[in-house]
């Protein structure tokens, strides 16, 4: 077991043990308890009462963050040269067809979001083994694969992401950074756990949201009480 630092000795005994937080107090509480000289990320983790394995429990979504995430996301657009400078206007970081497929497949893909047109879906799908596992494939549900490639782009900018329950049925995500106000942080975690509840599954059976914990980079997390999210 490793040893606890300074900073974690200091801050642990903050959060109660057992105890669920109201989520307004719970975003005040994490403020206190984050130590990290950088600005921290904020992120909620929601399990919920799902079976991931089984196609009618599956939650997926997407959701623009009314105050954004705070950080620059990186967004490639995979399009004929027709849209190219619809996407390069809209502020798109990569915009091409051929040559960036050709890089993917040699194992690059640092980008935050790939989007692309419907045209090219046939070469973009070629490449699912890579861009599946790291949660970069073009999807029509999460309006990354489109005709209008830059009003997405647009959107993805100014804070729209895509969330999904994962084998454990744990809903992560990164929504805001530490230096965000309290409301901002109250009102994006309110978003993201609202649109959670609304495409609860009807073939989830019994509690649906069991959990909720807010944390920052490397701060204990903090139980919310999910009678609290929707106050």
């Amino acid at each position: 077991m490793s040893k606890l630092t300074k900073n974690q000795k200091r801050v642990n005994p903050k959060v109660e043990q057992g105890k669920q937080y109201p989520l307004a107090e719970a975003v005040k509480l994490l403020k206190e308890i984050s130590y990290t000289k950088f600005d921290a990320t904020v992120e909620i983790a929601v399990r919920l009462g799902v079976d991931p394995r089984k196609a009618n429990q599956m939650v997926r979504g997407v959701v623009t963050l009314p105050h954004g995430t705070g950080k620059t996301t990186r967004v490639l657009v995979l399009c004929t040269p027709d849209k190219e400078t619809e996407a390069t206007e809209a502020g798109a970081d990569f915009v091409g067809l051929d040559e960036y497929v050709e890089k993917i497949k040699g194992g690059w893909t640092d980008v935050d979001v790939i989007i692309c047109t419907p045209s090219v879906m046939a070469k973009v799908g070629a490449l699912g083994k890579i861009l599946g596992p790291r949660g970069l494939m073009p999807n029509p549900k999460t309006g990354t694969v489109t005709m209008e490639p830059g009003k997405a782009v647009q959107e993805v900018k100014a804070g729209k992401i895509d969330f999904r329950v994962d084998k454990t049925g744990i809903v992560h995500s990164g929504i805001g950074k530490l230096s965000f106000s309290d409301t901002q942080i109250l009102q994006n975690a309110k978003e993201i756990i609202d649109m959670i509840i609304k495409l609860k599954p009807q073939a989830a059976k019994g509690t649906y949201i069991k959990s909720i914990y807010l944390a920052s980079t490397m701060s204990p997390g903090i139980a919310i009480d999910p009678k609290t999210v929707s106050e």
